[in-house]
């Protein structure tokens, strides 16, 4: 059953792309799919992107075990600030300045915005080196569950997802990307329902598993009676950073506010507004939902030999083979579709802004296609590598991984596009200051992490700090340098005050 229900879903995914390859015959059509794509697809998409084994085996097992039930707040965080505030926020006015730029990547939009090339290399260097250690741990939590479901060498299921990923994006690109997408949140919607059902089935159901969970005590986290059951957990401010870098980081990150690039009118992001903030709270919410329930199984986990990672195979290993194949799938969907979106976005990036300004400024739209689809080849390759020697190294926490990618691209830009956006006076060197201190902050973490202060020692706390000293950062550091070009701002913000049309079931006129 296991077998026959991936198969399947492996011929569904792969006739998606052939069915696409007729959106993916130009360059806007490949990565943007038209700028023509509807709210549902969107949405879904925006959410899939999001959420990744790198959530729900490392961020769900990792976070559920250190704060217990209280851990749904990083999915409430991820469903109302990462979604709901990120469509209201930036879904409509980035529609709008990207297709007024012409801007189909994040790195265009900083080059066109402040009127910098330099920007634009900058930042598609930035994007294509701290992308790979976040998809090669999207790898490890996929690994994980197909080992214990198949037993699996690791190494298999790296080139399995690795090959059929590369199939359908090449062929079908940001369309054949958009309506997987959508079918694999579909998958993740009912599959974490039912898994979440079945898991506390095995402990005697929601109330039982809830008492159980508050008999749980660790005098090495706190000597609080209860405290994995209660309200904010063992350590609300650890949380609480947590709940911001998962939830405030998304809102810079490259392959999440291209979504906003292609979504097709007014009512679409409206509805993907809801869409989107719905699929949030299931899927998110789900997750950690979950993994608050880890300590359940402690006596069948081991964390210092198999670390985080393992606490969620081990909650689904006693489960029917039926709900181990839908874990699988689960996973396996939330996985390619992060992927998928990822390469996507980082092989556009290096085509379109780094060797395009950079080595073969004329080149022609079918040959940067190609190259594009060359690049997904060779980006899903060494993540693969990567993840192979990750896994074999000493760190070995899916959690680690993500928060460093995280921290720099989140810290990098999420106060340049935001001031970007909605501040005329933000410069470039603000920019430039903004990608230099969180790129700074990260490395050195990840280099000398003993050696910083205890608060922001662990890649999560460190990326919060990135973004909040550079929000600080860019507005000052905008005021005491050079003024941007009036007549490149001015031409930048018209956008917003073009004159339209629109029917009174949208709009009460004057």
């Amino acid at each position: 059953m296991k077998l026959s229900m991936l198969i399947v879903y492996f011929l569904i995914m792969i006739a998606v792309g052939i069915y696409c390859r007729r959106h993916a015959t130009n360059i806007h059509g490949f990565v943007l799919g038209g700028r023509s794509v509807g709210p549902w697809l969107t949405a879904f998409a925006y959410g899939t992107s999001y959420f990744s084994a790198v959530i729900f085996v490392g961020y769900a097992g990792q976070f559920g075990w250190k704060y217990g039930i209280a851990s749904v707040w990083i999915g409430i965080g991820n469903a109302f600030i990462g979604s709901l505030l990120a469509w209201v926020i930036l879904g409509r006015r980035t529609r709008i300045i990207t297709q007024h730029l012409n801007s189909a990547t994040m790195p265009q939009f900083f080059s066109s915005r402040f009127g910098s090339p330099s920007l634009r290399i900058g930042a598609s260097v930035l994007i294509f080196i701290f992308l790979i250690p976040y998809t090669a741990s999207l790898y490890n939590g996929l690994s994980r569950l197909f080992g214990m479901a198949f037993h699996i060498d690791y190494s298999v299921c790296i080139i399995l997802m690795s090959v059929l990923t590369a199939i359908y994006v090449i062929l079908g690109g940001y369309m054949a990307t958009a309506i997987n997408d959508f079918i694999q949140g579909i998958i993740m919607l009912g599959g974490i329902v039912a898994i979440i059902a079945a898991v506390l089935m095995t402990k005697g159901g929601f109330s039982a598993s809830l008492k159980g969970l508050a008999n749980v005590s660790d005098p090495a986290v706190s000597s609080a009676p209860g405290v994995f059951a209660s309200f904010f957990g063992p350590s609300p401010l650890s949380l609480f950073f947590v709940v911001i870098l998962t939830s405030l980081g998304s809102w810079a990150l490259p392959q999440m506010v291209q979504k906003f690039y292609s979504i097709e009118s007014e009512t679409a992001i409206k509805k993907g507004t809801v869409i989107s903030t719905l699929f949030a709270v299931v899927v998110a919410g789900g997750c950690y939902f979950l993994g608050g329930f880890g300590r359940l199984f402690s006596d069948q986990v081991n964390i210092a030999a198999n670390g985080y990672d393992s606490i969620i195979p081990t909650m689904l290993s006693n489960l029917s083979p039926f709900f181990i194949a839908l874990a699988v799938i689960l996973v396996l969907s939330a996985s390619m579709s992060t992927l998928a979106s990822l390469v996507l976005t980082s092989s556009s990036t290096m085509v379109m802004d780094f060797f395009k300004q950079t080595i073969t400024k004329k080149m022609q739209d079918s040959a940067q296609l190609m190259l594009i689809r060359i690049l997904i080849v060779v980006f899903i390759a060494i993540s693969a590598v990567i993840a192979i020697i990750q896994y074999n190294s000493s760190v070995t926490f899916i959690a680690q991984m993500m928060g460093i990618s995280w921290g720099a691209l989140a810290g990098a830009f999420l106060a340049p596009f935001l001031f970007g956006l909605y501040w005329k006076k933000a410069t470039t060197a603000a920019c430039w200051t903004s990608f230099l201190v969180a790129t700074g902050i990260m490395v050195l973490n990840m280099l000398f992490r003993t050696h910083f202060p205890t608060l922001i020692q662990s890649p999560i706390n460190a990326g919060v700090f990135a973004m909040t000293i550079n929000l600080i950062l860019v507005p000052i550091v905008s005021l005491m340098t050079k003024k941007p070009d009036p007549s490149l701002v001015e031409n930048v913000f018209a956008c917003y005050e073009k004159p339209t049309q629109a029917p009174l079931r949208t709009t009460l006129g004057k």
